[in-house]
């Protein structure tokens, strides 16, 4: 045993699924230390990153009698897709197989209905791609504690992993940090196009804009000041901070934007589980 949990994975990890989240998770275990002998891939549009770890060890597209039934399968299909390919993925899972799924919208109840195993149920978003994602997960009943230490292990690999027991909160955490990225990267479109509106040339508005967001952003991963604290530390009474969050936080404001935002995020999640 190792104090790498990646390196302690004895059984077959199969990731159904290696377009960008998938790849993502996969590029995080191999360089984390799982031994690629241990990883099948079942894609059918495999890319040539992809392709170029079979010479790793790495299985693609194996058939049932090779790779199952596996220790654990990591669902990373499109949800829409997810039915299609349910009966392939059901010949990999026996009851000792745990199934993570990374995909929006689909519950716990569906996955063991299609797949069968022990479900955890989990959400990642798209800065997995960098290592610094944020995943929560949920687990069903039938989870045992090292099923549950494995898809962490799995999970952690692109980042940090919160674990809640309410499977009901999924919908809002998709909304909050599923779908998350999207809203600050708007940010960074909007401050830009506002910069234009103020005389700035397209090109430097772009790089100021991406740059302070970015540059905040890693100040607020860095430090352990509230949000609230960092931001009013950058805004002096009577200043010109204040004047742009006189209009930011006046009313209508951001506040009830982002909430309305969220809750139209959080009933879409609700719509795509039925």
């Amino acid at each position: 045993m190792t104090n790498n949990p990646l390196q302690n994975i004895t059984g077959t990890i199969l990731l159904a699924g290696a377009g960008k989240m998938g790849g993502a998770l996969l590029t995080g275990w191999l360089s984390g230390g799982l031994d690629p002998r241990r990883v099948a891939v079942i894609d059918p549009h495999i890319s040539p990153e992809i392709t170029a770890l079979a010479a790793k060890g790495v299985a693609l597209n194996p058939d049932v009698t090779t790779a199952g039934p596996v220790e654990t399968m990591v669902v990373a299909v499109k949800p829409q897709m997810f039915r299609e390919a349910g009966a392939r993925l059901k010949s990999f899972v026996s009851d000792r197989t745990s199934v993570v799924s990374i995909m929006a919208g689909t519950t716990i109840a569906s996955l063991q209905q299609v797949c069968g195993g022990a479900v955890v149920r989990a959400m990642p978003n798209t800065p997995a791609a960098i290592g610094r994602g944020i995943t929560v997960a949920v687990a069903a009943n039938n989870v045992s504690a090292a099923q549950r230490a494995v898809a962490d292990a799995l999970l952690r690999a692109t980042g940090s992993v919160e674990w809640v027991d309410d499977e009901s909160l999924m919908d809002a955490v998709t909304a909050v940090s599923g779908s998350g990225p999207a809203y600050v990267f708007l940010l960074a479109e909007e401050l830009a196009r506002a910069g234009v509106e103020a005389g700035l040339p397209e090109a430097l508005a772009t790089k100021l804009a991406r740059e302070t967001v970015a540059g905040s952003g890693e100040l607020l991963h860095q430090s352990e000041l509230p949000s609230s604290t960092l931001r009013q530390n950058v805004t002096s009474p009577g200043g010109t901070t204040a004047a742009a969050l006189g209009v930011l936080m006046g009313e209508p404001g951001l506040r009830e934007l982002m909430i309305r935002a969220i809750a139209a995020a959080t009933k879409r999640s609700k719509e795509l589980a039925k």
